[in-house]
């Protein structure tokens, strides 16, 4: 390796960015939203969709191709490499999903400037998919570290960036491409390839603040204050550490990876056809010109309500507890579900007030796992397990469109709420077998732990109080 190669490599390697005694670890949330929001951006496809379509005249489904390879792509990266990312440390882990997720924009870029869609697929499905699944795990381990003592409200500010991605990307894309004139019925080609190029360029700039802000802190630091020698634990907190390739042989894991997956189909099935339940549920019950804006704030509402549910469910997670706060996630949305299964149509605002509580478990589901995966495997590589559990966030990206589209479509003769009936119900039992799944969970064997006396690390024995009953 010539000398440049080795400083380019250390600048990069966990050593290099060990925080000096003062850092403040209150600059290592910004750091990941850096992130975060930037790979958010994947809520924000269905921007592109009809220009796509329109422009390069395919259909419906194949404009869902790059979207769909990229949450598949999330969750196999994210199994693939999660070791790695806890071994080389977040800066590299920062570095590489910054490149993968901007290449797939210049990809996607060339595709559309070639008229080769096969390139958009590949280059913002497949390399950029790579991206969001390392920089999706990449703060995890890092943010869990810094915080032992409020480990669920530090990811829930993380994981909130990726849910409110789409926020910022939505409006941001559209008015690109209405400028670029790549809206209406003949959009140009060329200003999708140009909008593609500007975010490409824009989001390496913002990716590039985190990973050149990311530190890790010192094996001897503690927050101020806290001591975990001198505090209790819940029964469900180790103090030990356990691999990656350990974990995912314990019960545990898997019995959480059922939880995920299925709170997260039961949550993504409304979120990924909000405007068309809005319409069916309340047709006819405004103006057709108001109808459609309402239909469009319905889903926008849900995308909100995704968004802060990871940070503010994740956070009541460090007082509660997160067999406790799942409890609440699992239990409440399956009584909501049943709520709209009764009352159907008959009152708007408290339909709309059970979806927004649904959306808000689906996305805190995600915020609290790794908070939960810390507490019964410890961090020695949390980051690692973490890319594992997310396998379930494949699954479900899966299965949750498709009960809810399949059974639409097979009811399509029926009007209204009856189309989601079967759908509803489903949801109900999935929520409830999760339940179950939680309930089963209890301490890891200290047989898994590590021997070698590197598992034990910062935060291991944090204090949330007598709550992981």
């Amino acid at each position: 390796m010539t000398t440049s190669q080795g400083h380019a490599a250390g600048f990069l390697t966990r050593e290099r960015i060990i925080a000096r005694p003062g850092w403040s670890r209150w600059l290592i949330p910004p750091a990941a939203l850096a992130v975060h929001l930037s790979i958010g951006q994947a809520y924000a496809w269905s921007v592109f969709k009809t220009p796509l379509e329109k422009g390069l005249n395919i259909s419906g489904v194949a404009s869902s191709l790059p979207f769909q390879l990229g949450i598949v792509m999330l969750g196999l990266s994210a199994a693939v490499f999660g070791t790695r990312v806890d071994r080389n440390g977040p800066r590299w882990a920062m570095l590489v999903s910054s490149a993968c997720f901007v290449t797939g924009f210049l990809i996607a870029a060339l595709g559309v400037w070639t008229r080769q869609y096969w390139l958009v697929v590949l280059g913002y499905g497949g390399v950029g998919g790579i991206g969001l699944g390392i920089g999706y795990i990449s703060p995890v381990s890092t943010l869990i570290k810094w915080f032992p003592d409020r480990p669920g409200m530090a990811t829930g500010i993380a994981i909130m960036g990726f849910g409110g991605g789409a926020l910022i990307a939505a409006p941001w894309s559209a008015s690109m491409l209405s400028a670029f004139g790549a809206t209406g019925n003949t959009p140009d080609p060329d200003g999708i390839a140009l909008t593609f190029l500007i975010m490409g360029l824009a989001y390496a700039v913002f990716m590039s603040a985190g990973w050149l802000l990311i530190r890790v802190p010192a094996d001897d630091w503690r927050p101020a204050g806290w001591d975990p020698a001198t505090r209790k634990t819940g029964k469900l907190i180790t103090t030990g550490g356990v691999s990656a390739a350990n974990a995912i042989k314990t019960p545990q894991f898997w019995l959480l990876w059922v939880v995920l997956c299925f709170n997260v189909t039961a949550g993504i099935g409304i979120l990924e056809k909000a405007a068309p339940i809005f319409s069916d549920f309340f047709a006819g019950s405004n103006p057709a010109a108001s109808f459609a804006a309402a239909a469009a704030g319905f889903a926008a509402l849900l995308s909100l309500a995704n968004m802060l549910g990871r940070f503010v469910w994740s956070s009541a997670s460090d007082v509660i507890g997160r067999k406790n706060i799942y409890r609440m996630y699992l239990g409440v949305g399956a009584v909501l579900y049943l709520v709209i299964e009764l009352t159907t149509n008959a009152n708007k605002v408290l339909f709309l007030i059970c979806a927004m509580l649904i959306l808000s478990f689906y996305g805190a589901g995600f915020a609290t796992a790794p908070a939960y995966l810390r507490d019964l495997f410890g961090t020695y590589e949390v980051g690692a397990i973490h890319g594992r559990l997310l396998t379930a966030w494949s699954v479900a990206g899966v299965l949750g469109p498709m009960i809810v589209n399949a059974i639409a479509d097979a009811h399509r003769d029926e009007a209204g709420p009856a189309r989601y009936t079967t759908s509803f119900i489903i949801m109900i039992v999935l929520l409830v077998v999760g339940f179950v799944a939680n309930e089963l969970i209890k301490p890891v064997d200290p047989r898994w732990h590590e021997k070698d006396g590197t598992a034990p690390e910062v935060g291991a024995g944090a204090d949330t109080g007598e709550v992981n009953r």
